[in-house]
């Protein structure tokens, strides 16, 4: 039997099938392609690969499936999905999906759909390549099921865990928990030099079952339990600080920014010169090695970019004069460059006005980078005896790193030139021009598109000028009892047709009740920018305690929520006799708190007043 030597796992034995996949030219293009992009000029070890990971992934794959006790045809899907996940990934990483999100112009159309992810072209590429090769189709059975075969495949890979009879087959691929990665983290702790934290690749893997078709974490014995609860934990300790670590390191970070503002340059004068851009982005997807990249942009940019690929092949990375994270950004900055940052346009135009305005007043060129941390832990369950849970509702720790991570966000001022002393003492100048920004930038966002996270802190909002009153010098306000009430009032407000593009939230009742993937996100995002106060209660259920969360705005919530609601008069007038007609159905505790202690507002000077009973 074919192997392959694994730095992390030793020999890996291959089927003739995944070797002849592996000699395939899809697959040989993701040896020159490294995993973490740019990031071995921070860490010098850091220079593995797509490959090397696809190998690793398909490695834990094959633990999970077996683990699971899973049928040797499903074990051989599993297998294929997994080595083939990371097929459509662009030369350095993600950045090409970056310029995508901030180009639509230059987004790739296939099929009728446009490309915007490196999922969607990975999805293209097993379906619509190996069952091709006569080679490779006479392995499956027989040739006349190769294509469906590779459809399937495709889905496992890319994790569309609803197209599939099956969803467990997807959820080991991607998932919160998955092959994809436990693989990750292991390897690039190990070749960062990063120490991230406890892997537990067998506790994680020796805890799995499946669970009305679906991958669940569980234990037989109250130990056991305990045991697949801890090694989950500190997985997503690991993946917290990856992000803090390695994704939001300073040079990592100005390589990034160099890079992006490299190639959007070099794209801008291709197109500028009728050549076909989207084309061209395919073949960064499908054809194009890191190397391939980098000439693309030598043959392509102008001086300035031809100059900042040549400082990245010497390792010649800009210094970050500014740096701003949660720590130091209030919590409606923190919001508005969240939203900002999830939307590619918007970003784009942010991070260039801010990077003229500072180049305009000192002289200097500067480079401006924001990133936030990205697809939070939403679908983990837990298996206790016979009933189902949420990881998270399940494990206090696992809440709290939930929260670290939709909270991480890197705001930095990358100095181009050599002389960064003046810039380096122009924080509260730069923090002046942020906040002039942010809202210009979300008036624009609006008019693009609808936000539904605002359309969320708005019903939160309704809520507080409903029942909140204010008497002898302290604020009584509603806590919201349990996220499912939240899941409910969302989704009947989402079915009234004026609301229906602002509250657009997809639900399915799987878990017994609606939930959404992305309005969880959203509510998390709300707490972790300091929208919202989450409160944790114990409760007791068939002998087994128990901790809900329950929601309260904070001075905050209600600041900012002010601010937007001039942009939705009609949608918080509907909201608010929807909720007025049915306040007696809406489950809430009265909190009392002392309006000093709420309202810093007070201390400004301003009343309280204007912020609870503005209607």
């Amino acid at each position: 039997m074919p192997s392959i030597i694994d730095p992390i796992y030793g020999r890996v034995v291959l089927s003739e099938l995944e070797q002849q996949i592996i000699n395939t030219p899809e697959m040989a293009r993701l040896r020159r392609i490294q995993q973490l992009g740019l990031a071995d000029l921070a860490f010098p070890g850091a220079n593995h690969t797509r490959f090397e990971h696809s190998i690793g992934t398909l490695f834990i794959a094959n633990k999970m499936a077996k683990a699971l006790g899973l049928p040797e045809e499903e074990i051989v899907k599993v297998r294929l999905a997994a080595l083939l996940h990371d097929i459509g990934h662009c030369a350095f990483s993600h950045v090409v999906e970056s310029v995508l999100k901030r180009n639509p112009a230059y987004q790739p159309v296939i099929d009728g759909r446009k490309f915007v992810k490196h999922e969607m072209f990975t999805k293209y590429i097993i379906s619509n390549s190996f069952h091709a090769m006569p080679e490779i189709a006479n392995r499956i059975e027989a040739s006349g099921r190769a294509e469906s075969f590779f459809d399937e495949i495709a889905k496992m890979a890319t994790g569309d865990v609803d197209a599939l009879p099956k969803p467990y087959l997807a959820q080991i691929i991607s998932n919160d928990i998955d092959s994809d990665r436990l693989d990750f983290l292991l390897r690039d702790s190990y070749h960062t030099g990063v120490s991230l934290g406890l892997v537990d690749v067998d506790q994680i893997v020796g805890s799995l079952a499946l669970s009305n078709g679906r991958m669940v974490l569980g234990g037989a014995a109250s130990y056991d339990e305990d045991m697949a609860m801890i090694a989950a934990e500190s997985m997503l300790i690991a993946r917290a600080h990856h992000y803090s670590a390695i994704i939001h390191n300073p040079k990592t970070q100005g390589a990034r920014v160099m890079l992006l503002q490299a190639l959007e340059n070099a794209l801008a004068n291709y197109e500028k010169s009728g050549k076909d851009v989207k084309t061209t982005v395919t073949n960064f997807f499908t054809l194009y090695i890191d190397s391939d990249l980098l000439n693309f942009i030598e043959a392509n940019g102008n001086a300035s970019a031809k100059k900042l690929i040549g400082n990245i092949r010497n390792g010649n990375i800009c210094n970050a004069v500014s740096r701003f994270t949660q720590k130091n950004l209030n919590p409606r900055t923190r919001m508005a460059l969240s939203t900002i940052a999830r939307n590619g346009v918007a970003k784009k135009m942010f991070e260039v006005e801010l990077a003229k305005r500072f180049a305009a007043r000192y002289g200097a060129p500067v480079l401006v980078d924001l990133d936030v941390a990205s697809g939070i832990p939403k679908s983990t369950r837990v298996k206790t005896g016979d009933e189902e849970g949420f990881f998270y509702d399940e494990s206090a720790l696992a809440n709290g790193l939930v929260r670290a991570i939709s909270r991480q966000i890197s705001l930095c001022v990358f100095s181009r030139s050599g002389d960064d002393s003046m810039l380096s003492q122009a924080s509260h100048e730069l923090l002046l021009g942020i906040e002039d920004l942010s809202p210009r930038l979300l008036n624009f966002i609006r008019n693009e598109t609808y936000l539904p996270i605002e359309g969320l802190l708005l019903m939160f909002y309704s809520v507080h000028r409903l029942f909140s009153e204010e008497s002898d010098g302290r604020v009584i306000m509603p806590r919201l009892r349990n996220i499912n009430l939240v899941y409910r009032l969302v989704r009947e407000l989402g079915k009234m047709e004026r609301l229906r593009n602002l509250l657009d939230y997809s639900f399915h009742s799987r878990y017994g009740f609606p939930y959404s993937d992305r309005l969880f996100e959203d509510i998390q995002l709300l707490v972790a920018m300091g929208m919202l106060d989450e409160d944790l209660r114990y409760y007791e259920k068939n002998g087994r305690w128990r901790q809900r969360y329950e929601y309260v705005l904070t001075s905050d919530g209600v600041e900012y929520a002010e601010m937007i609601a001039s942009a939705y008069q009609n949608e918080l007038k509907i909201i608010g006799d929807y909720l007025a007609m049915n306040k007696h159905s809406i489950p809430r505790d009265m909190v009392s708190v002392a309006v000093r202690r709420y309202k810093k507002e007070v201390k400004m000077g301003l009343s309280s007043s204007q912020y609870l009973h503005r209607k």
